[in-house]
């Protein structure tokens, strides 16, 4: 008898007995062994020991644990290693939980009503996991209401625990008798003496009373916040009502009931990448424009569906006249706007649509246009400051104002932000920033030919920036000119600057990098002076096919690498003309210079020729240099089947070419010239080859005089990690 009371009870009952209880339950069968032959005595201690049972059950929410570890064995028993991972919500699944793991939301100032769990500042994980695996799991748009009515009846206490009531009016506590988890409501009673928060209004205990009378005692759960207990019994109440209320709030759409798609997973198609957008735009990861069209977008739909679901109740199926038919053609041009405003919010919401669609529109090459100049004629001088003395504008006005800009066609603007001055800029613009720091969130996009130049030493206007979703600086504007600023990224995602068309002109600017530093599109000119860049996570200057950069005088150090220039991807990429003289590229992890450009493999797959390789060989001597493949092989040291493959160019040969080497090239500036000769003529004999298998007469002979270098000396490397040049092949 005794082995049946103990074998009897529910796993979930042994694992939470106290110490009192198994003394109770000893000493009860001590009691049954000794009267074993009495069956009267059996039945009273079996129901003894049942109502001890139930005495000593845990509460309802350990219960709720283990069913959902039930679950999860039932779904996979082998993956008990695999769930063992570091979730915020695993702390819920441990059998001993002596207390709260949950932190304490301390309500502000000195109101009368207790604090709450602090519930919303999970991370995107727990509630991927929550949503994932406990509330929604693989269910279909129409099951939504269910499975989330099933997870609470699991999860939440149903009933004895206390919350704060919280609306736009007023904030009470409340003590919760009763949970009705299909209607999202919980039944109430008002804590005596009564303890509330009232927001413009007065409430007394006998109107919340008539209050709560009125609305039948039930409020919804999305209102309640549970109240702090150190004990642990309501950790899972508490998160299971933030998860409930962040859904309905940031997941759940009106329009969702209607999807036409009811038969796919609503998790994957509409939870994960609404949540993923929600923790890109909390970490900044989305540009500043880009969440201010999703969030007018989505007002717009959310109000564009409230008037289609009005017009359609309205309208009578069985009636023919005229007003319905005029509602009816309503309706459908209504639901054709609808269905257009949740395309875009779907391209926004999908992390892949949402950076090739959406985030080419708002990087400043679409959004923003050049407005050209001013239709009434005449410049403004933005002058950018947040406060100046007297005597800084007095110097101001006699170094500056009086000798440029002192003719009638110019007027003075003030402002405080630099951005905003930017903005107000039509062509021929000036913006002067003076000394201070201005701490920006959103992009500077260069649209228009303007001048903006700090007063003052570089390290005297500084320009901040802390949103991670857009680029520092953007250019596109046909004649821009830069000069005496410092721009320093913080916790940035995007590069510093970006020359994407039209020409840029910097002068004596310093850029503390975070990510990539500046970037040259291919139809854009960089001429880059007496400035100085470090800092970058990638390359301090990345330099692409078919762009004019010029380096002069510049500082590069403290990078990834010190320049990247990217070689042709195919034969119908132009090269870049670049030109590097007197700058200092030293202190970067890899090389001071660095050539990406495709392996052998695309000389390799060209079309057979009969007299292909003699032609390789007379370009070989005509140019001095050696085909690209011989090369590889006297100076490439690594293995060669790793891809891609880094060379480093130590000994390059001598080349002999119509224009001389100057004698004052350093060993850095020699190897690099050396090797983009080697390039333009590995170029242009594909070239040739690809000309001639197209049945073209007669290649362009000049092609070799349009070097990528146009000018190259006075450079210094030093205390670069991997040397002063390298080739990266792909």
């Amino acid at each position: 008898m005794s082995e049946e009371l103990v074998c009897s009870k529910p796993e979930e009952v042994r694992d939470a007995e106290t110490e009192n209880a198994v003394e109770i339950i000893v000493k009860l069968t001590s009691e049954d062994a000794l009267n074993d032959h009495d069956h009267n005595v059996n039945q009273e201690t079996e129901r003894e020991t049942e109502t001890i049972c139930n005495d000593i059950r845990p509460n309802h929410n350990r219960v709720s644990k283990e069913l959902f570890q039930t679950e999860e064995e039932d779904d996979g028993g082998d993956d008990d290693d695999d769930d063992d991972d570091d979730s915020g919500t695993d702390y819920l699944n441990s059998d001993e939980r002596p207390c709260t793991h949950l932190q304490r939301a301390e309500r502000p100032g000195n109101g009368k009503l207790p604090d709450t769990f602090q519930t919303d500042h999970l991370l995107y994980y727990e509630r991927f996991k929550a949503y994932q695996d406990y509330m929604l799991g693989d269910c279909k748009t129409s099951e939504v209401e269910a499975f989330t009515a099933e997870y609470l009846e699991k999860i939440v206490e149903p009933c004895d625990w206390q919350a704060i009531w919280h609306t736009d009016v007023f904030d009470v506590l409340v003590e919760v008798v009763d949970v009705d988890c299909k209607e999202l409501k919980a039944k109430v009673e008002l804590v005596l003496p009564m303890e509330c928060e009232t927001r413009s209004c007065d409430l007394t205990e006998e109107s919340m009373k008539a209050l709560l009378e009125a609305t039948l005692h039930k409020v919804p759960l999305l209102e309640l916040s549970v109240v702090y207990d150190e004990s642990g019994d309501f950790d899972q109440t508490a998160l299971a009502l933030e998860h409930l209320r962040f859904f309905y709030k940031h997941i759940w759409r009106k329009w969702d009931e209607e999807d036409e798609d009811d038969d796919f997973d609503y998790f994957v198609r509409c939870v994960e990448p609404r949540l993923r957008l929600y923790y890109d735009i909390l970490e900044d990861r989305v540009p500043a424009g880009l969440v201010a069209e999703y969030h007018s977008v989505l007002a717009l739909c959310s109000e564009k569906f409230q008037e289609f679901s009005s017009l359609r109740s309205d309208l009578n199926s069985d009636s023919e006249s005229e007003q319905d038919n005029v509602s009816m053609v309503e309706g459908l041009r209504m639901y054709e706007q609808l269905e257009a405003l949740r395309r875009k919010l779907r391209i926004i919401e999908n992390p892949l649509l949402r950076y090739v669609l959406g985030y080419k529109v708002n990087s400043g090459q679409q959004s923003c246009r050049a407005k050209g100049p001013r239709s009434a004629g005449g410049r403004v001088v933005h002058l950018v400051s947040a406060s100046a003395t007297v005597h800084q504008l007095q110097s101001l006005i006699t170094d500056k104002l009086m000798p440029h800009y002192s003719s009638e066609e110019f007027e003075v603007q003030f402002h405080s932000d630099p951005v905003l001055a930017v903005n107000a800029c039509y062509e021929g613009d000036v913006v002067i920033i003076c000394p201070g720091l201005y701490s920006i969130t959103s992009s500077i996009s260069l649209v228009d030919s303007i001048e903006v130049e700090g007063y003052g030493l570089p390290d005297e206007v500084v320009i901040e920036k802390r949103n991670k979703g857009d680029s520092f600086v953007e250019s596109t504007g046909a004649n821009v000119k830069l000069s005496n600023l410092k721009f320093i990224q913080r916790d940035a995602i995007e590069g510093i600057l970006c020359v994407r068309q039209g020409k840029l002109e910097m002068e004596n600017c310093v850029m503390q990098c975070e990510t990539t530093g500046v970037i040259v599109r291919s139809a854009a000119q960089l001429f880059m002076n007496m400035c100085d860049l470090y800092g970058s996570k990638g390359a301090g200057v990345e330099i692409y096919p078919g762009s004019v950069c010029s380096l002069v005088g510049n500082g590069i150090h403290h990078c990834k690498e010190g320049i990247l220039i990217k070689d042709f991807a195919d034969e119908l990429d132009v090269m870049p003309k670049i030109t590097m003289v007197n700058n200092v590229i030293h202190n970067n992890q890899g090389y001071g210079v660095i050539l990406v450009k495709p392996g052998d493999a695309t000389v390799e797959d060209l079309p057979a020729e009969p007299n292909a390789a003699d032609e390789k060989e007379e370009e070989s001597e005509d140019t001095g240099v050696k085909p690209e493949a011989d090369m590889d092989e006297d100076d490439d040291d690594s293995d060669g089947d790793d891809v891609p493959i880094i060379v480093v160019e130590e000994d390059c040969p001598a080349i002999k070419h119509s224009r001389s080497v100057p004698p004052d090239f350093t060993e850095g500036n020699d190897a690099i010239k050396q090797e983009l000769v080697a390039t333009s003529a590995k170029k242009h004999g594909l070239q040739k080859s690809r000309m001639k298998a197209l049945g073209a007469m007669r290649a362009d002979e000049n092609l070799l005089s349009q070097e990528m270098f146009i000018s190259i000396h006075g450079n210094q490397f030093k205390h670069n990690g991997k040397g002063s040049f390298g080739t990266f092949l792909y």
